[in-house]
């Protein structure tokens, strides 16, 4: 099936789990109980609408990054990249994501990772120009994407 221009091929949203949602408003709610014991109840309801605002608003924009795969480019977070400069394109789980944020990081590479995401894929950069060795990007659907890029590549391949 052709691919749309525009369209894109892969997209995911980076979004927080549930469970921080539930954590934060059982944590808003004993905020609510404690303002109400020790303040007007015009203030408690006011200064927890506040809380409630700010918290709901770092959840939300935290989780608003996107990865997406379009027009033979990849996007992740705020960057982008054309998917001809990418290189070899690997499958991350949780062990190797882990060991390749942390003790096998390399401090030039470009990361887009979630705590709550434990599955990554690692994008080898193969622009001459950029001294960025790698993209590791966290993803639910790390074969997908990866799939998804290595078919965007091979199709930027084709048409050239």
């Amino acid at each position: 099936m052709p691919v749309i221009p525009g369209t894109p091929e892969y997209d995911e949203r980076l979004g927080v789990p549930l469970r921080w949602w539930v954590l934060a408003a059982a944590f808003l709610a004993s905020l609510l109980v404690a303002f109400i014991v020790s303040t007007p109840l015009w203030v408690a309801l006011s200064g927890t609408a506040v809380l409630v605002a700010v918290v709901g608003g770092i959840l939300l924009g935290y989780g608003a990054a996107r990865v997406s795969v379009q027009d033979g480019t990849l996007h992740a977070g705020r960057a982008h990249i054309p998917v001809r400069l990418l290189g070899d394109i690997e499958v991350l789980d949780e062990a190797a994501a882990r060991r390749l944020a942390g003790p096998d990081a390399d401090a030039r590479a470009f990361l887009v990772l979630r705590p709550y995401l434990h599955s990554a894929v690692r994008v080898e950069i193969r622009d001459p120009a950029d001294p960025t060795p790698y993209w590791m990007v966290a993803t639910r659907h790390p074969e997908r994407l990866a799939e998804t890029l290595g078919t965007a590549r091979e199709s930027t391949k084709a048409d050239n």
